[in-house]
């Protein structure tokens, strides 16, 4: 067996101290390179309205479905009240995109098409997010963020 000696010490750390900085720098990398950035600029400042939006909000009785049709390549969102009937919004507005990345964002046109919101947007493989702002007619905004696998 080969004596230790100081060379080889300093060597052995040298390498262990390497490779850890290495990864950490591989890591931080990629950390910063994939971050879609912030859903707000200040959450404390958005947190003080979340109870009178979100009540609001629940006041409307909507609720949404969504489906991907995956040969057609098109997203189809449903509005519906309380009663179960179809809800025509104000304004509509979604971001759909990966939720990891921004890279891939896109905010489609919608079409309303018999009680639904119709836009053709061709999702590849894996999962995606949708953030869906609507506005009733009395102006009040409807938010809700859904994740939608695609299988294909």
């Amino acid at each position: 067996m080969a004596e230790l000696t100081g060379k080889h010490v300093l060597a052995i750390t040298l390498t262990f101290f390497g490779v850890i900085i290495a990864v950490n720098t591989v890591m931080a990398v990629k950390a910063v390179s994939t971050f879609p950035g912030l859903e707000v600029e200040n959450s404390y400042v958005a947190s003080q309205t979340w109870d009178k939006e979100m009540a609001a909000q629940k006041a409307l009785g909507w609720h949404l479905a969504e489906d991907y049709d995956e040969a057609a390549q098109e997203l189809l969102l449903t509005f519906t009240d309380s009663a179960g009937q179809p809800v025509q919004v104000n304004a509509l507005k979604v971001l759909v995109g990966r939720p990891t990345e921004a890279k891939d964002d896109v905010y489609p046109d919608f079409i309303h098409e018999g009680g639904a919101y119709v836009a053709k947007v061709p999702l590849t493989r894996g999962k995606w997010m949708l953030h869906v702002e609507a506005a009733a007619q009395n102006g009040t905004l409807y938010r809700r963020r859904i994740d939608l696998m695609v299988e294909r």
